[in-house]
């Protein structure tokens, strides 16, 4: 007797360990995973900081005010130009073309302001790299104001900021939980579709069989009987 309730409680463990896992396990696995990997990129990045320059284009007596939002328009675009940027590289301190990749120009169409913004691994070289940029956009402008009429004026100097731009691990790991989650939940919703047609060939399969096996005779069934329910 104790043979046997050990062998029963070994069958139950078996079949506890062979249960398949819930039907909705990816959803908490990819959130956990976009966890991980969300804090791990915002752990093992560098902080990088920005710091923003601004320069306002100013008419002169002669100009009407909407002629300096247009030429404000045309200067962004040329904030990062070779030319220009070959003037601030001097006091920039770092090479043209990654000088390029860390300094960007924005300005509105309902203002003839210019937003220059320089990013950095450091606080300090991020302001520099604006304020340079933004003193050749100046520079180079203002050479060609008496035949435009529209004067580059530095409005605003960019200082070094005391907080990193770049996004926080926490950020990092909370943007990755809600990736993961999402994906999972994606996952789940395309996954009843492949299952009812697992299901309809399982089903298919199966209907199969009964009917192949209720055309045989019976089992002890008399020969004679056989014969007559074929000629039936």
């Amino acid at each position: 007797m104790a043979d046997t309730a050990d062998q029963k409680k070994s069958t139950h463990r078996r079949r506890v360990r062979l249960l398949p896992p819930p039907a909705w396990w990816p959803l908490p696995a990819a959130a956990l995973l976009g966890l991980a990997a969300g804090g791990a990129y915002g752990v093992l990045k560098a902080p990088e900081y920005a710091a923003t320059s601004y320069v306002v284009a100013v008419p002169d007596d002669t100009t009407e005010p909407a002629t300096a939002l247009g030429f404000a328009q045309a200067y962004a675009r040329i904030a990062t130009s070779s030319s220009t940027l070959a003037y601030a590289q001097p006091r920039a301190g770092i090479a043209v073309q990654k000088l390029r990749t860390q300094v960007r120009a924005e300005t509105s169409p309902e203002s003839p302001m210019i937003a220059i913004t320089g990013t950095a691994k450091s606080a300090g070289e991020a302001a520099d790299i604006a304020n340079a940029v933004a003193d050749a956009l100046s520079l180079s402008s203002n050479q060609a104001a008496k035949n435009t009429g529209v004067q580059l004026l530095l409005f605003n100097q960019a200082v070094a900021p005391t907080a990193p731009a770049s996004a926080s691990p926490t950020l990092s790991g909370a943007v990755g939980l809600c990736a993961g989650g999402l994906l999972g939940g994606l996952w789940l919703l395309a996954r009843p579709a492949a299952r009812r047609r697992d299901e309809g060939s399982v089903a298919g399969t199966a209907e199969g069989s009964v009917e192949e096996y209720a055309s045989l005779p019976a089992q002890g069934e008399p020969a004679a009987a056989k014969e007559k329910e074929s000629v039936r």
